[in-house]
């Protein structure tokens, strides 16, 4: 159970069973979601570029950049670039979906075990409390 608890005796997983206490999300948790957020920008911007790429015939010139310098490409590479970038942004987008879900699993069980260490020992100090003489 060494995972649960931070400093202060503050529960990592949950603000539900201490209220007027906040606890962020665990590292890993935010980690994802700032992950996943920038693979949706960036999802988003080459979805842009293939409406764009779409829209050229083969008398277009394309360029793509290289460091400081833009170099001529074929019109057919650079949509194949970019269908390629999105086929790996989105696999990255569904593993990204899958860490969050599992992290969310973890968050949950972790949850439900301290919901049950607290009403053992709320009953433990009922039981106490209820043994008079018994320190």
């Amino acid at each position: 159970m060494d995972g649960l608890w931070g400093s202060g005796g503050t529960c990592l997983f949950s603000n539900k069973v201490f209220p007027g206490t906040h606890t962020p999300p665990p590292p890993d948790l935010s980690k994802s979601m700032s992950g996943r957020q920038k693979l949706e920008a960036q999802l988003t911007e080459n979805n842009i570029v293939k409406e764009e790429l779409a829209l050229l015939d083969a008398s277009n010139v394309v360029f793509k950049l290289l460091g400081p310098m833009l170099v001529k490409q074929e019109l057919g590479e650079a949509r194949a670039t970019v269908g390629k970038r999105l086929d790996y942004i989105t696999a990255e987008i569904k593993r990204y979906e899958s860490q969050l879900r599992d992290l969310e699993q973890q968050s949950e069980q972790q949850r439900e075990t301290l919901v049950q260490l607290q009403q053992e020992f709320q009953r433990a100090q009922a039981a106490k409390a209820g043994a008079p003489g018994k320190a």
